[in-house]
């Protein structure tokens, strides 16, 4: 048995080993938890706006913004560039439906 400071016997506490195992179970359960939650919103595609802005101070680039009033009310009083997303396909040439096939019909003559 061995002595605390003050000299007298020192007694283990047997709740005290169960309340760390419980502590320690429930953290290890909420950092799986979160560690799958985080690989979810990192797999998940990030949707691009059509607008871009450009921090001033740190030169950050962010493509969130719908249309231009978004990204300009976001740099109000902040500074920052906006503008179109140059990597953005051009939207006047894109279908909102997949074009019809043409199908051609090749008849072949009989070698009769």
């Amino acid at each position: 048995m061995s002595m605390t400071r003050g000299g007298r016997p020192h007694v283990e506490n047997p709740y005290r080993k169960s309340n760390m195992k419980q502590l320690l179970q429930s953290s290890a359960a909420s950092i799986a938890a979160l560690s799958a939650l985080a690989m979810v919103a990192f797999a998940t595609p990030a949707s691009a706006g059509e607008y871009c802005r450009k921090d001033v101070t740190s030169a950050v680039v962010s493509c969130s913004f719908d249309n231009m009033a978004q990204c300009q009310a976001m740099s109000s009083g902040r500074g920052g560039d906006c503008f179109r997303d140059p990597f953005l396909a051009e939207t006047t040439k894109a279908l909102a439906y997949a074009p019809k096939a043409k199908h051609v019909i090749h008849r072949h003559k009989n070698a009769s």
